[in-house]
């Protein structure tokens, strides 16, 4: 089998690859165009069978794609998708933020920082802990889960993506953050009522969530992008969600958020909630 190579623009040809080994893959053909050519690195490689088809699982066999005319000839485009970053680090990058804005504004407003632009919070300080407590843990979890429990089935994502998920994430927890610590923070209307319901539901979403992951976490075998139907865990409840909604792990995480909103009864997190 032959393999040919082109440009997707210019249809110009890059690479010829002869006596293919019927077990090679699409991964094995980027590793060679790499070695011909010094770039682009694998990463930035999309393989498609048209100019402006999508992009070909790593994992096919380039055989599966020989001509209709039984030549024993593959063509192939290469597209250069631009520079990339791993959806781990994306990940890291997007949830550390969150975390550390909330906290620096939570420790501006205490008493021994003297500054006129941030009057300390003296009122419903309790309330504003539980707050910081439950911002702080959604995203050291969502950290955690990062790094011990995720299995991704893309390796990476455009970089220039990360700037616009950043900006959401660093955005909402400023506009969060500054609102329920202000030093005028008006408290949920129906006292502490409210606000056992809504961390009740906070909590509700988030073990909720975790389960959801470890199970999803099960049906991917390490180091591999394998998709399989979820379901159900044995001994835990809330993955029961499984056979009521395709995705619950979304569905927890807007309990979270509701739980939230209704603890802290501040608009950005309402806003936060229909954005998410």
């Amino acid at each position: 089998m032959k393999v040919f190579v082109r440009e997707f623009k210019t249809d110009k040809l890059l690479l010829s690859w002869e006596n293919v080994p019927d077990g090679a893959t699409i991964l094995d053909l980027k590793n060679r165009i790499y070695l011909e050519k010094k770039k682009p690195q694998v990463v930035r490689q999309s393989i498609r069978l048209e100019p402006r088809g999508k992009s070909i699982n790593d994992a096919k066999r380039i055989c599966e794609f020989e001509n209709a005319d039984n030549s024993g000839c593959v063509n192939l485009y290469l597209k250069d998708i631009g520079p990339q970053i791993g959806w781990r680090t994306v990940f890291l990058v997007e949830y550390t933020g969150p975390l550390v804005i909330y906290a620096i504004i939570w420790l501006l407003r205490q008493p021994f920082f003297k500054n006129n632009a941030f009057p300390p919070i003296s009122s419903d300080l309790y309330l504003r802990k539980v707050a910081l407590a439950c911002w702080c843990g959604h995203y050291i979890k969502r950290l955690l889960e990062t790094v011990f429990i995720h299995r991704f089935s893309h390796a990476t994502m455009p970089l220039r993506n990360i700037f616009i998920n950043c900006s959401y994430y660093y955005g909402f927890a400023l506009f969060v953050g500054y609102f329920t610590n202000h030093h005028l923070y008006t408290p949920p209307t129906f006292g502490h009522t409210q606000i056992l319901i809504g961390f009740f539901l906070f909590m509700i979403g988030e073990w909720g969530n975790f389960s959801c992951h470890l199970a999803l976490k099960r049906l991917r075998p390490a180091g591999t992008t394998v998709r399989q139907i979820p379901y159900p865990m044995s001994g835990w409840f809330f993955t029961r969600m499984f056979n009521l909604v395709a995705c619950p792990n979304y569905t927890y995480e807007i309990i979270s958020w509701i739980g939230f909103t209704i603890m802290t009864q501040t608009l950005p997190c309402k806003l936060l909630f229909v954005n998410f």
